[in-house]
């Protein structure tokens, strides 16, 4: 089997993607041969605004409906596959649209919200990010760890600052993740996560996604689909091949103004960290170019079994077990 009819046979999931969404992209995801993606909805936003956005976004699905399909279970992604569309799974990276209201955590999950992230780098109602000092996981965010358990909502700690992110890991009856993130044993970044950090995760039942953002990847901006490679060997090194597939952090056609609201607190406020200009490794730069991972991954010697583990499959396995379905 080649790399790409190896590519073009495995389930294919990409853990985070904030790219803008436009018919344009879904076709790239096709042309990428994606079967999910967890594509964000809501991150600085209220309740109200990331309704809305929820509304927009099911709407551009609906005219795409050639191309996509929403997901609300793992049945839905083994039925993207057959159908060769892209499943769309609804996320956030802030628990900040829960607003006060832990009723507001059932209400996202029936409208087809999989997973979220508890904190977007700074503090809110539920913990603290990784920009500012730790306070951990308040007892309001204890009852909305266990509302999403309850309601089949994967709790993401990929910007979630250290401490908050152990006590949701010990908190958690189900399985976490870090859906997006880079070891700090290849470069030291506040968003990056420690070797020990990585293991007390996987320890405790749950899985890392692997980025490619370039800020947190050791060669930077002249960083290369084998510098992307390396990162994910060194944390599947730690994590085993069972606990960890991919995440890339696509932001795919946004401009400036788009990272400006993303590197400000709450979207306007204090500046929390200034990325320069972003551009993807070198070989990956587009959802497109997706089955060039596939062949980056057998040519550093991954196998076959472990290369579909981090496609993908690792994915649905873990979505399955906390979405019950």
């Amino acid at each position: 089997m080649t790399p790409r009819e190896l590519h073009d046979d495995a389930i294919v999931i990409d853990g985070l993607i904030i790219a803008k969404w436009n018919r344009e992209l879904l076709e790239d995801m096709q042309r990428g041969g994606l079967t999910a993606a967890n594509c964000t909805v809501s991150v600085w936003e209220g309740f109200q605004a990331t309704v809305d956005n929820i509304v927009k976004s099911s709407a551009l699905m609906a005219e795409c409906n050639d191309l996509v399909r929403p997901v609300r279970t793992t049945a839905d992604i083994s039925r993207a596959k057959e159908e060769g569309k892209t499943g769309i799974i609804f996320g956030f990276q802030n628990a900040h649209a829960f607003e006060d209201q832990i009723g507001y955590v059932e209400i996202f999950k029936q409208l087809g919200v999989g997973i979220v992230q508890l904190c977007y780098n700074t503090q809110n109602l539920v913990g603290t990010g990784c920009y500012e000092r730790d306070g951990g996981l308040s007892g309001f965010g204890r009852e909305i760890v266990a509302e999403m358990n309850r309601v089949g909502i994967m709790c993401d700690l990929s910007h979630v600052g250290s401490r908050t992110s152990e006590e949701v890991i010990l908190a958690s009856t189900k399985p976490v993740c870090y859906s997006h993130c880079l070891p700090s044993g290849l470069k030291e970044h506040p968003r990056n996560k420690s070797d020990e950090e990585l293991r007390f995760i996987a320890d405790h039942g749950g899985f890392v996604g692997v980025t490619m953002f370039t800020p947190f990847l050791r060669a930077g901006t002249d960083a290369t689909i084998d510098d992307y490679v390396e990162a994910i060997g060194y944390v599947m090194n730690i994590v085993g091949e069972d606990a960890i597939g991919i995440g890339t952090d696509f932001t795919q056609g946004h401009g400036q103004d788009f990272f400006e609201w993303l590197t400000h607190d709450k979207g306007y406020a204090r500046r929390l960290t200034d990325f320069g200009k972003i551009i993807n490794p070198e070989g990956i730069r587009t959802v497109g170019e997706f089955p060039n991972l596939t062949e980056a991954l057998l040519r550093h010697g991954f196998s076959e079994p472990q290369v579909r583990k981090i496609m993908g499959e690792n994915w649905v396995r873990i979505l399955k077990e906390v979405w019950s379905s």
